[in-house]
């Protein structure tokens, strides 16, 4: 059948080798190495010249002309004010849950006795001072607000910068919901700063902004870029790339809950990925017969269109829900939804992806404001190894050892001969020493 949405078939019935899943759908072209090279010099002023760099990269990127990269207290507390009174109950409900379960979430320190005055405690301190970066060029990310900012204070981190692209619609600030929310969490401390230069602004200090420790947060593939750049001069979360939604469906699934689950994401950006693996051809057809449907009366119709038809979308179909779940574990996508039959039994056996959504009252974009979860997650496979967003992105584990002299001399020997097995006696002195009585 003829589809206005252009969505592609990649047909897997019979396909034997698990090993050949992790190619069969293609991601967008996303050449974060390449884009190095362009924000490597972006990065290298603002280390060189600082604010002065800044204000040159906003006019020339954003249009913006500034006198200053800080976000006046006035602005943010103006925005709060200005706020529409259903996204401040949204906004305070997305806090109350993430809050919720981040609380849940925190990690304790642990000891551990290994004998008699023998004692070894892990103990988890959060990071003193992190940067947090809220894309604002395509859409308000009002949400990555919440998303960011919630773990981070959780974990206790002690100071908070928060930056945003600046808006020239909105007198050269970021955009106003963007600083109601951040007045809402009470975050004090707010840039106008978008792009490689933000990242680079937090890993370096420029003006009133210090260095901090640790970058969190999505962006553009420039962002991305100086991300890599600068790791190791700053800690960062991952290389988020573009937003992706693999829906694992059967035909017990309703196509138009799937059709608008596949579009949810694909108004992101043109390189979002939409993905549905399902064992069944008529729900197939339906699907492409309500994205027809649906994409046509929505706002942002050519962008979901470029991403919907991009190499990186697909309705991929397989002989059966065991066949679909080695797809989707290979895939590994940032969001999956499983809209089958015994969902929550499905869902139990997936082990490669950031988030999980189950059943058809489930939807992606119910994590990405309300669900309680974090939607800063892995994306482009990242999943088979890493996590989404949280408190322990925050915190760090600290080992102290606290042994007596009679506990050492328990394992004084151990060490000594270890020390001489790698022909290092200065180790084994220095146990050595404290029994030369």
């Amino acid at each position: 059948m003829t589809s206005t949405s252009s969505i592609r078939r990649i047909d897997l019935r019979g396909a034997a080798a698990p090993d050949d899943y992790r190619a069969a759908v293609p991601r967008a072209e996303f050449d974060v190495e390449a884009a190095t090279h362009v924000v490597r010099p972006i990065c290298d002023a603002v280390r060189e010249r600082g604010v002065e760099a800044i204000i040159e990269y906003s006019e020339r990127f954003d249009g913006v002309v500034q006198s200053d990269i800080a976000v006046p207290a006035a602005a943010l507390q103006d925005a709060l004010d200005r706020l529409d009174p259903g996204v401040r109950a949204g906004l305070k409900e997305s806090i109350r849950r993430l809050r919720t379960t981040c609380e849940a979430e925190m990690e304790h320190d642990v000891v551990t006795d290994l004998g008699d005055g023998a004692r070894v405690t892990q103990r988890m301190v959060p990071v003193a001072r992190v940067g947090l970066y809220v894309p604002g060029g395509i859409a308000p990310l009002v949400s990555s607000v919440v998303m960011n900012v919630v773990p981070a204070q959780v974990a206790g981190v002690r100071s908070i910068a928060l930056t945003s692209s600046p808006q020239a619609d909105h007198g050269g600030l970021p955009h106003p919901t963007i600083l109601a929310a951040c007045a809402l969490l009470g975050i004090e401390e707010v840039y106008a700063v978008g792009g490689a230069q933000a990242i680079a602004m937090f890993a370096y200090g420029a003006g009133s902004c210090r260095p901090v420790d640790l970058v969190t947060g999505p962006g553009s593939i420039y962002t991305v870029a100086a991300k890599r750049v600068l790791k190791g001069v700053v800690g960062i979360d991952s290389e988020a790339g573009p937003t992706e939604i693999a829906v694992l469906a059967d035909d017990t699934a309703t196509a138009a809950y799937v059709a608008a689950d596949l579009i949810s994401q694909a108004e992101h950006d043109p390189l979002a990925a939409s993905v549905l693996v399902t064992p069944s051809e008529r729900l197939a057809d339906e699907v492409e017969a309500e994205l027809d449907k649906q994409v046509s009366v929505t706002r942002h119709v050519d962008r979901i269109r470029s991403a919907l038809s991009g190499r990186q979308s697909a309705i991929v179909l397989v002989d059966d829900l065991e066949q679909g779940l080695d797809v989707v574990g290979a895939y590994a996508a940032e969001h999956l939804a499983i809209q089958t039959a015994d969902a929550r039994e499905v869902a139990a056996r997936v082990t490669n992806a950031g988030a999980v959504f189950v059943g058809s009252f489930a939807p992606v974009s119910l994590g990405d404001y309300c669900a309680g979860s974090n939607h800063v997650l892995p994306t482009a496979g990242c999943a088979c190894h890493s996590s989404g967003l949280s408190v322990r992105a925050f915190l760090k584990a600290v080992h102290v050892v606290d042994y007596s002299r009679e506990a050492l001399a328990e394992v004084a020997g151990h060490v000594q001969n270890l020390a001489a097995a790698e022909d290092l006696p200065g180790h084994g002195a220095a146990i050595r020493v404290r029994f030369e009585d």
